[in-house]
């Protein structure tokens, strides 16, 4: 089989090193199309299509020609995706409104500032020094950019007891920084 002639059946039915290229280069266009038109956010739909794909790759032995085409299953797991995204998002605006925050939107200016305290040790320094759950909340969710649902599970607590850990720590930290430069 030559990959690049195909069909998309046949792509996903192929152990080919470079059959999943070819499906992925043919319909990631497509894809990240449709997040964008339904979040506005390319952010987000950048990240549902990589999380997209990240499924049908694992899932392609289970894709059944029989049950419809190779496309409309790819679009089936990206509507499961974008189902879930926007439950997350009503959970996380639940939350947030509970707790009396609000959601910060960063601005580049604050992109650059977080970028300069990722080389700056004391940054890490005042990490350290929190409290173990405050710090641990951190370098899950800051760090190793784990969900708050995640991270919650793996401890046994609300989304919203991490959320709180994670704020009240950065809190500590920028008040331990002192004012802006």
């Amino acid at each position: 089989m030559r990959p690049a002639t195909a069909s998309d059946d046949e792509l996903l039915a192929s152990r080919e090193l470079g059959s999943f290229a070819v499906f992925y280069r043919r319909h990631v266009e497509g894809v990240l199309a449709f997040f964008a038109r339904r979040t506005r956010d390319a952010e987000l739909a950048a990240d549902l299509t990589a999380e997209t794909f990240a499924a049908a790759l694992v899932a392609r032995g289970r894709f059944d020609p029989g049950r419809g085409s190779a496309p409309a299953w790819l679009y089936g797991i990206a509507l499961h995706k974008l189902a879930h995204a926007q439950r997350r998002a009503g959970a996380e605006r639940r939350a947030r409104r509970r707790l009396g925050m609000e959601r910060i939107e960063l601005t580049d200016a604050d992109i650059e500032r977080i970028d300069a305290l990722g080389s700056d040790t004391r940054a890490s320094t005042l990490v350290e020094r929190l409290a173990p759950e405050q710090r641990d909340a951190i370098r899950a969710h800051v760090i190793d950019e784990r969900p708050y649902g995640e991270i919650a599970s793996s401890e046994a607590v609300s989304e919203a007891v991490v959320r709180k850990r994670v704020s009240r720590g950065l809190a500590a930290v920028r008040q331990r920084m002192g004012p802006r430069a």
